[in-house]
């Protein structure tokens, strides 16, 4: 079917809550994004560091120089940590450059979507099985101090690792930190001892002679049998990478850090595992020369406490110490083991059942797994295990390691490492097909088919084959397998800074975690690619190739030549199946055979002969049952297939329905919106039209007792202008004749110096004396008055300019002073409020065209409002702190560019809360009580600057710093359109003699 008429019905998932926990999760099927790689490169390279302190290394060495001796040991150890450190290289790059774990990179690097099953099994089975010997080491020591038998010592091993591995790599993390100094101590300081103590141990160790060696030289067979079970630890990478896929995104800055993190997390670890390795050996020598036995030589807690046996006088503090140091190890690796378990087996079942219940549930299945090994003696058969494991695991690291190394740099791959499901084949002949056959052969060689030299080098012909039949099929292929079509998001998103949302969980994710589907025709994260169950690949798949089976193609299309294309592809799928089934089966009932019987129990070969023909009756027995099984398997999947379809196409039928009456309901929403919306439309030009005029209205009424008020101003200062001119022209003829009349008096004075009784009483009646000298004082006080009075008076006409209404050029400083005049007794101190001080900062600037008067209204309402909330904000507080903080009003002019005036009136008061700043110039606004203010005088203000005058007028206020307005004018006025006519007749018939002295300031 092709995509085009492959339809699906798209349903929203959602993850519970251990899964949608990325703290417990640690995107365990995902590479991990940039938004979680939060820890630096040392913190992370500490971490997978940590890993390595697991004891099987000093009982992998031990067993191995006691089996074979020390040469054969030595080397051997030393020939297969140089390849696993080799081998860790580009595995390292690889995985931290592309954040993946070690399944992921198994995916894109030649294995397929599938075909990287089979290794995420084969990882899963190396952490379970070192989970077992780790724990077993564990609880050997346990029994040793605390007497606990083996059986509840496994149990508890095992339970206690759980909690510390349920928060994933965030608690990893600390406990690696906080441990690894007494770890490294407690593990490095027996060997100075010993070495200080005993010297000669180091001889007793070099000439140790092995139980099938004979002798302390080199046997190559020996060498190679050795090599085997040492090569087992390759696995380890694995859960290095792990770790190593949290570094941070390597920069320029960070460059060496990064680089030093990758070289000793990655490949580094074996540097250390080798000399552990070593030291085991070491260690198991001394025990025996200890006098401990052969068999209990070879654990762990025995070998330590030989070693703290130089260190400490005291057994009791010699076992304890040991106690601890091998609790403090255990613990340390097996919260790996156990971590990195829980992402493989999550990887393994996702694929294979298309659910993931979190990354929590597979860890306490994988201890499960190790507890019941435990509980089986796997300690005691641990080089047979490792033994067979290490040729499967080599073939794998081989395959994985040569597509890096080789096809990549050949171009036989992509130079890139594609790992999501949509972008994949299934199966990938390249790295699948080599590791398939490379295990087959080396396992085949393991047992002793094809001779003793090959069998002893089985693990190394793995590794060979592996590593040389990648890149030849890779070339055969033509690098065919490895996209099964490209990844649209590579060229056209940049993959580090934008986020995308997941079209089914609705969560946003990074370009490199997701995919684009053409089935669900949008972008899907590779969470919920992996476990989609019903698109059935459709994305891969095109009417000639069905790109889901990899491979299989070629065979499917020879079938299809021959047979109906459903027939082809249920025998493909049996084959699959039972090729699977009864392949697991066999080498099952071939492990038992060999390690349960062969070697166990060494019969004769008639007891052999006839135990085989038992093996090879009960396994054709087994393979019938296989074939119905999966012939089972075919045709339940076949039918779930096709039930699947047909609940799509039901689906499909009734998300039409719902759509066309979604359609119909959409169509009645819409009309009721566009009446809802033509009725709203209706109702704003009403509520507009009705708001104009009422602000039309307002302002005929504010404006008619604005004109009131000036004209009675004008009459005032008018009829007062007259008298008081007449009395100041009269006073400097007064003070004339005053002086005269004084002069006189004095020239009486002279020429009559005897005064008569009648003069005398009359001088002391009126004090002549100080008559004469306050008399002209009294006159010049009269001038100074009728002074003030005139400048009043002029301020007041200059204020009003009845006779000015009309747009004019004038000083608008002029204008200012006057405005600043009228409001002297409200700037002046009293009793209760200081001075208000003005400064003036004007500026050179030309005469302005204006209507002056209206402007010098704005100028009232602004200055009366700052006076206003000074007197407001000095409420409550004593004279005493209002007069150590002076008031000022600070008025600057200056022009702006060559046509325009801009006017500060700034002052020092409390300021204007900023929720109230935007409302200041609506009318009928006001902060005031009632029959303080109308809320009219910034609005009309407002109105005067910006369509009166073509300006602009706004506010910057913060609190408790003072607030300033600013009026912008041009100084050259042309006449301004409004759109309203009406508003503009009304704007036009405000009156010169616009006058409001109270106003409106918001405090």
């Amino acid at each position: 079917m092709s995509i085009a008429s492959k339809q699906i019905v798209k349903e929203r998932r959602e993850y519970n809550t251990w899964v949608a926990n990325e703290t417990l999760e640690d995107y365990s099927l995902r590479y991990a994004p940039k938004s979680f790689r939060k820890w630096s490169e040392f913190l992370v390279a500490n971490t997978a560091l940590g890993g390595i302190s697991f004891l099987a290394l000093e009982a992998i060495g031990a067993s191995l120089m006691i089996s074979y001796g020390f040469a054969n040991a030595f080397w051997a150890i030393l020939v297969v940590g140089l390849i696993i450190f080799l081998a860790g290289l580009p595995i390292a790059y690889y995985a931290a450059k592309y954040n993946i774990d070690m399944d992921l990179l198994t995916r894109g690097a030649g294995f397929g979507y599938l075909g990287s099953t089979i290794t995420s099994l084969i990882y899963a089975s190396f952490t379970f099985i070192f989970f077992a010997i780790e724990a077993a080491i564990m609880a050997q020591a346990l029994k040793l101090y605390f007497h606990l038998p083996l059986s509840l010592g496994y149990i508890f091993c095992s339970v206690i690792v759980i909690p510390l591995v349920f928060y994933g790599v965030t608690l990893i993390n600390q406990l690696q930190l906080w441990t690894q100094p007494i770890w490294l101590f407690l593990m490095i300081s027996p060997y100075c001892f010993v070495l200080y103590k005993e010297p000669e141990s180091l001889n007793n160790w070099l000439n140790f002679v092995g139980n099938y060696s004979g002798s302390a030289g080199l046997n190559p067979l020996l060498f190679g049998a050795a090599a085997t079970v040492s090569f087992a630890l390759i696995a380890q990478l694995g859960e290095q990478v792990d770790y190593l896929r949290f570094l941070p995104e390597k920069k320029a800055e960070n460059s060496f850090k990064w680089w030093l993190a990758v070289l000793v997390a990655g490949p580094g670890w074996i540097v250390l595992g080798v000399a552990k390795q070593l030291g085991g050996s070491f260690l198991a020598s001394l025990a025996i020369a200890h006098g401990i036995s052969v068999t209990d030589a070879k654990e762990p807690i025995q070998m330590y406490l030989a070693g703290f046996a130089d260190m400490f006088a005291d057994p009791s503090i010699v076992l304890g110490v040991g106690i601890f140091f091998v609790i403090v190890s255990q613990i340390k690796i097996n919260v790996t083991n156990a971590y990195a378990g829980s992402l493989a087996w999550s990887n393994f079942f996702s694929r294979l059942t298309h659910s993931h219940p979190g990354r929590v549930v597979w860890l306490v299945f994988n201890i499960a797994i190790a507890l019941l090994l435990m509980e089986l003696g796997v300690f005691e058969t641990l080089q047979a295990v490792l033994g067979l494991y290490s040729n499967v695991a080599i073939a794998w690291i081989g395959a994985l390691v040569a597509d890096l190394v080789i096809n990549k740099p050949l171009k036989l791959s992509p130079s890139y490492i594609e790992f999501k499901r949509a972008y994949l084949y299934n199966i990938n002949p390249v790295g699948f097909g080599s590791m398939a056959i490379a295990s087959v052969i080396s396992i085949l060689a393991f047992v002793g088919v094809f001779g003793i030299y090959p069998q002893a080098y089985a693990p190394f012909l793995a590794l060979g084959i592996a590593f040389v039949l990648s890149p030849l099929i890779a070339w055969a292929t033509k690098g065919k397998y490895y996209i099964a079509r490209e990844n649209p998001l590579r060229q056209t998103v940049n993959l580090s800074s934008s986020l995308i949302n997941c079209s089914i969980c609705k969560q946003d994710y990074e370009p490199d975690d997701t995919a684009h589907c053409p089935v669900y025709k949008g972008y899907i994260c590779s969470l919920c690619c992996t476990l989609e169950a019903h698109c059935h690949d459709s994305c891969k798949t095109s009417e000639d190739d069905d790109g889901s089976y990899g491979f299989y193609t070629p065979v499917l299309e020879l079938l299809q030549n021959r047979l109906s294309p459903q027939l082809s592809l249920r025998i493909i799928r049996f084959l699959g199946a039972f090729l699977l089934l009864s392949g697991t089966i066999g080498a099952v009932f071939g492990f038992v055979f060999y390690f349960g019987i062969w070697e166990s129990l060494q019969l004769s070969s008639e007891a052999i002969a006839i135990i085989l023909d038992l093996f090879f009756a009960l396994y054709t027995l087994i393979l019938v049952l296989c074939g119905m099984a999966s012939w089972w398997f075919v045709l339940s999947e076949e039918s779930q297939e096709l039930t699947e379809e047909e609940l799509d196409k039901q689906n499909l039928q009734l998300q039409d329905e719902i759509q066309e009456r979604q359609r119909t309901q959409n169509a009645l929403q819409q009309l009721t919106h566009e009446l809802e919306m033509r009725v709203e439309q209706r109702t704003a030009e009403l509520s507009q039209a009705l708001q104009i005029v009422q602000q039309a209205q307002t302002q005929l009424v504010q404006t008619e007792k604005m004109s009131s008020l000036g004209q009675l101003v004008a009459g005032v200062a008018h009829e007062i202008n007259n008298p008081v001119n007449f009395i100041h022209g009269n006073i400097t003829h007064a003070v004339n004749y005053t002086e005269d009349l004084l002069k006189l008096i004095e020239t009486y004075e002279a020429e009559f110096p005897q005064k008569t009784a009648i003069i005398k009483d009359i001088e002391e009646e009126i004090d002549i004396e100080f008559l004469a000298d306050d008399l002209p004082k009294l006159l010049n006080s009269m001038q100074v008055g009728t002074n003030r009075i005139r400048q009043i008076v002029l301020s007041l006409r200059v204020f009003s300019r009845v006779d000015e209404s009309d747009c004019k050029a004038v000083d608008i400083h002029e204008g200012i002073d006057s405005t600043v005049m009228i409001l002297g007794n409200r700037l002046k101190a009293n009793s209760e409020y200081p001075e208000i001080q003005i400064i003036r900062n004007y500026g050179t600037i030309p005469l302005i065209e204006c209507y002056a008067s209206q402007l010098n209204q704005v100028f009232m309402n602004i200055l009366a409002n700052a006076i206003d909330a000074f007197e407001e904000g000095d409420l409550g507080r004593s004279y005493q702190d209002i007069v150590r903080d002076p008031h000022c009003i600070t008025i600057q002019t200056q022009m702006m560019g060559e046509d325009w005036l801009s006017i500060a009136i700034a002052d020092n008061g409390t300021g204007i809360p900023e929720g109230i700043q935007s409302k200041l110039f609506d009318a009928f606004f006001t902060t005031k009580g009632v029959g303080k203010g109308t809320g009219l005088g910034l609005s009309i203000s407002h109105q005067i600057v910006t369509l009166k005058h073509g300006g602009n007028l706004r506010c910057v206020s913060s609190l408790d710093k003072g607030t300033t307005f600013i009026i912008e004018i041009p100084i050259h006025q042309r006449q301004r359109k409004i759109e309203n006519s009406q508003t503009v007749k009304e704007v036009k018939s405000m009156p010169a003699e616009l006058v409001k002295t109270g106003g409106d300031r918001q405090i």
